[in-house]
């Protein structure tokens, strides 16, 4: 599983990036033009997944792996939390805020994971998109509550703009008005649209990959916040809350696949919806702690091995 997750291309894509970035290559990618394939590989993924949904209803299977997956960010940034102040040695603010990266979940790791589990032979369930909706946003609920516990405060207005950013965050609004399209559409409707969003996906996936890997890399470069403490818990935890992923998925009755895409979610950390919430739900945290720990360390070390580690144990357990 290790050797067909580095020879993917497009892992070899996002190791491409990394690399150049190391090499102080100036291969860049326009913003734009990486915020369009964002836009694309989300109304993609959640149209497709919504379709399948749309096929095969509204299961028993779907309704528990939701639940799971919901439990799972809104608990596990308890656990990182206590990691990150106990060994961490982060002042509760920081912590918070990096808990609630660790609570989340990544798009693009779970679309990483959910191509290369296929090449495999060990596809996910469809539904797992909608798992993947649902994970994005308790996470940071947690956060905030860890990060104000104990305090004494006001009531105050900012109180619905921070809820208003939860809610309405980009990729939270479009995986799941996409998913609700597919949904809708069936595979009937989904079918005219189909050559767009299905046959180049992969395609601008490797592209999106080499974008991530030179940003990844040039996020470690710049770093002064990380110590080595803070090194190892971005790859300790997402081994810990991967690991547990992966199990519960293994209880649910989930095919291999499905528990090794639950596992990668859960070991995952958002850069993409978390820090746009705690940059306004907490401007006092430190984004050099928590966006070099999520990007420039578990994001690559998920990509690279974290997918094939989780494969590997949802098999030995299914």
């Amino acid at each position: 599983m290790m050797i067909d997750t580095l020879t993917s291309p497009i892992v070899l894509f996002f190791v491409l990036g990394f690399a150049a970035a190391h090499a102080r290559s100036d291969l860049t990618i326009p913003e734009s033009f990486a915020k369009s394939m964002s836009i694309y590989l989300m109304a993609s993924i959640g149209l497709k997944g919504g379709v399948e949904v749309a096929r095969t209803g509204l299961t028993h299977e779907l309704v528990t792996t939701a639940l799971a997956g919901f439990l799972l960010s809104l608990l596990v940034p308890f656990l990182a939390h206590s990691l990150l102040t106990t060994f961490g040695r982060l002042s509760k603010v920081d912590a918070a805020a990096v808990a609630a990266h660790y609570g989340s979940a990544s798009m693009v790791t779970f679309l990483t994971a959910r191509e290369v589990l296929t090449e495999s032979g060990m596809r996910p369930a469809a539904f797992m998109i909608a798992v993947l909706a649902v994970m994005e946003t308790p996470a940071i609920v947690s956060g905030l509550f860890l990060a104000r516990r104990g305090e004494k405060r006001e009531p105050s207005e900012d109180g619905r703009g921070i809820a208003h950013e939860i809610l309405t965050n980009a990729s939270v609004v479009l995986l799941l008005g996409a998913f609700l399209i597919g949904l809708v559409a069936g595979e009937d409707g989904f079918a005219p649209v189909k050559p767009l969003f299905d046959t180049g996906f992969r395609g601008v996936l490797c592209l999106f990959l080499l974008d991530m890997g030179l940003v990844a890399a040039r996020r470690m470069i710049q770093s002064s916040k990380l110590t080595l403490r803070l090194t190892l818990l971005a790859i300790g935890m997402p081994l810990v809350h991967g690991t547990l992923g992966t199990f519960i998925g293994t209880w649910l009755g989930l095919d291999v696949g499905s528990a090794a895409a639950l596992g990668v979610l859960a070991a995952s950390s958002s850069y993409i919806a978390v820090p746009a919430a705690m940059r306004l739900a907490l401007p006092e945290a430190d984004p050099g702690i928590y966006l070099s720990m999520s990007l420039g360390i578990t994001f690559p070390f998920n990509v690279l091995f974290g997918i094939s580690i989780m494969a590997t144990l949802a098999r030995a357990l299914g």
